[in-house]
């Protein structure tokens, strides 16, 4: 007992000496692997390469079930966003389905009506893709020059269109080149329809991005979001053509924001729907009466 006794002392007394000088002996040893390393580089690189071969086993032992652990967070986290989006695609199926059931019926009621009204489809509409190849966008006019004319079959009072709505129409015609005038300039008058309403109006432009609606019978039924289409009256254009969308309503003002972003114009259509232009052609003769007979058709003595 007394052996023991004495060997418990010695043995705290030794450690409370490391505990005191842990610190140092711990700079000691770290200084000690410093001359080392630069007395025998390669005696350290083999310690090294010798002490990852023993840790990569245990690291990679380590690692499997973290990967593991890891790799089945993410499949749980996926099985969840997979259910939300299948419930997301269920609802989008059943409204794309309720919207086929009535397109179908809404198809073979037009088929019935036109069947009945012996409706014929008008002329088919035939194109030209046009390069903007000059810019006539000033404070007065808003227009542009493109690079196709009358040799290409550009005529007066096309409908010039591009992916989104009507730009505009050709104002002016040369032999390779021609003018469109775009539905801001302050001389562009458009008839329209409020798609929503079916209510007739004229799209106006004052040379700013936006048009204004004037002709309307009563402001009061115009909502911002309605869609503005071309009436297909005056003998302008057919009916249809996206114009733009009301996104200002006042006392007695509506404004159209256009859907032809002007500001990114490149490429557009020159469209011939087979109806004449809005504008007769400034080139044109007036008609002119036989001579002894008055305008209005009685003869003159």
């Amino acid at each position: 007992m007394a052996i023991r006794d004495d060997f418990e002392v010695v043995a705290g007394q030794v450690r409370s000496a490391v505990q005191r000088f842990a610190l140092g002996l711990l700079v000691i040893a770290a200084f000690a692997i410093m001359l080392v390393g630069k007395a025998d580089t390669v005696l350290v690189e083999h310690v090294r390469v010798v002490a990852l071969d023993l840790a990569a086993p245990m690291l990679e032992a380590i690692a499997r079930p973290v990967g593991v652990a890891n790799r089945a967070i993410a499949d749980l986290q996926e099985f969840a966003s997979l259910r939300e989006e299948n419930a997301r695609l269920r609802e989008e199926n059943a409204r794309l389905l309720a919207w086929q059931t009535a397109a179908r019926r809404l198809e073979n009621e037009n088929e019935g009506l036109r069947g009945l009204a012996r409706f014929r489809e008008g002329p088919e509409a035939s194109f030209i893709t046009a390069r903007l190849v000059g810019d006539s966008v000033s404070a007065y006019v808003r227009g542009a020059l493109l690079n196709v004319g009358r040799r290409a079959g550009v005529a007066h009072g096309q409908a010039v269109v591009t992916g989104e709505g009507l730009a505009g129409r050709i104002a002016e015609v040369g032999e390779n080149s021609a003018r469109v005038l775009f539905v801001t300039d302050v001389n562009s008058r458009l008839p329209v329809l409020i798609e929503r309403t079916r209510e007739r109006a004229i799209v106006v432009g004052d040379n700013s991005p936006q048009l204004r609606l004037t002709l309307l019978q009563s402001v009061a039924g115009v909502q911002r979001g309605d869609r503005i289409i071309t009436s297909g009256h005056g003998g302008s254009f057919p009916v249809g053509i996206p114009v733009g969308e009301v996104v200002e309503t006042g006392e007695g003002s509506v404004r159209v924001r256009p859907f032809a972003d002007f500001s990114r114009l490149e490429f557009v259509r020159v469209v011939d729907y087979g109806v004449p232009g809005l504008v007769s052609n400034p080139g044109s003769a007036p008609p002119t009466t036989p001579p002894g007979v008055s305008s209005t058709g009685q003869r003159v003595r």
